[in-house]
């Protein structure tokens, strides 16, 4: 969607927090280890700007929707610096649906990244210790839970995420056209 170099560092640099603040939302919901070196420092980047919205918006269960309003702020913000540089034009529906539709997009981009390095690590480094791995383990357990359910291991070999990385590339050619 980019054209421009100025407008792809915008895009980059808002992706990336917007990766940032949607890893503290993973970690919260899939109650994560938080004191996991890595957990501590998403908490530092995003802490300054979700704290403040915890004191107006509350949790919903298990759900922290601070994290989640920030989330779906910043790709709001993407959506309208795009397309104020791009000099376009899109209704105020159009920056729902793509606030919506992207952070979606890159939620699924998170979990493939996730998975990817799940996979690889069950062949290279079965339970390492360092704290990535055990971070990604903690992340994709759930994903590989929900999928075993349906879908037992089979004599031993896991195809799981076999299964999940084709659900996660459907989703995101759905959802493609409104990522920014």
């Amino acid at each position: 969607m980019s054209s421009s170099p100025f407008i792809s560092l915008v895009t980059i640099i808002c992706n990336l927090y917007l990766f940032i603040v949607l890893l503290r939302l993973v970690l919260q919901l899939t109650r994560a280890d938080f004191y996991n070196p890595i957990s501590q420092g998403v908490v530092k980047a995003t802490s300054p700007l979700i704290l403040p919205l915890r004191k107006v918006i509350p949790a919903i269960g298990r759900l922290d929707t601070a994290s989640l309003v920030l989330a779906l702020a910043v790709q709001f913000l993407t959506v309208l610096l795009v397309v104020l540089l791009k000099g376009a034009y899109l209704p105020p529906v159009g920056y729902a649906i793509h606030t919506v539709a992207g952070t979606f997009y890159h939620l699924l981009n998170l979990y493939f990244g996730a998975m990817l390095i799940s996979v690889i690590l069950s062949w290279v480094a079965p339970g390492a210790n360092h704290p990535g791995a055990m971070l990604v383990g903690q992340i994709t357990a759930p994903l590989y839970r929900a999928v075993q359910r349906v879908i037992p291991p089979l004599g031993g070999l896991d195809i799981s995420p076999i299964f999940i990385f084709l659900g996660i590339t459907f989703l995101k050619s759905i959802l493609a056209p409104y990522a920014v």
